[in-house]
């Protein structure tokens, strides 16, 4: 079957997991945008422990806007800042150089749209993972799906951690905060690299 979720920015690694695990991905694209979730937030570990970056984002409708048309706002140099902290929180992780090219145009490249951001980055994630699943988007709300595994309220806040069982990886800032779980999918691909899709399949 496969799973129904919610858009993500850069998705927690609980998400992946889940996602990997399915038949099929549907992404929701005409849910009414809720604020504060994963959609807009990513979570990394920087120097000072957990980080969250956020996308400024415009919804003309205002609270009736659907995630479809929500659109990034440019106003502030977001991108920038974003690499920046990335940068700061994985230069010295083990494949940081190795993988930083396959992220490095999402931060160059302007994108008007939030799913569109979202889902090129999702896309990219699948093959840095070798994983090939079928990713399509939804063509209407539905609010008890019969068809699909729906898991559109995981990661509903913006601080919180999907509740499954992380295994331990050694993380560059550990020896200051102790190990962090359910960070953003970026944290297990610069700290484990091409192991990272069998840790996915570890969390349970």
């Amino acid at each position: 079957m496969s799973l129904l979720v919610a858009t993500a920015y850069f998705p927690p690694a609980g998400y992946m997991a889940k996602a990997i695990k399915s038949e099929g991905i549907v992404i929701e694209a005409f849910e009414t945008y809720p604020k504060q979730t994963c959609r807009n937030h990513c979570d990394i570990f920087g120097p000072n422990g957990k980080q969250t970056l956020t996308i400024p984002v415009i919804r003309d409708n205002g609270n009736h806007t659907l995630t479809k048309d929500v659109r990034i706002s440019n106003h502030q140099p977001w991108q920038k800042i974003h690499w920046r902290s990335i940068e700061t929180a994985y230069n010295n992780s083990p494949f940081f150089l190795y993988y930083q090219d396959h992220f490095t145009r999402f931060f160059e490249k302007d994108f008007r749209y939030l799913l569109d951001l979202n889902m090129e980055i999702f896309q990219t994630l699948l093959q840095i993972l070798n994983i090939s699943r079928p990713v399509l988007l939804t063509e209407k709300f539905e609010k008890s799906p019969a068809t699909n595994t729906d898991l559109r309220t995981i990661a509903v806040a913006k601080h919180s951690v999907i509740q499954m069982n992380y295994p331990h990886y050694t993380q560059v800032f550990e020896s200051r905060h102790g190990f962090i779980a359910g960070l953003s999918i970026m944290d297990v691909i610069f700290n484990v690299g091409p192991e990272a899709s069998s840790y996915l399949g570890t969390i349970k």
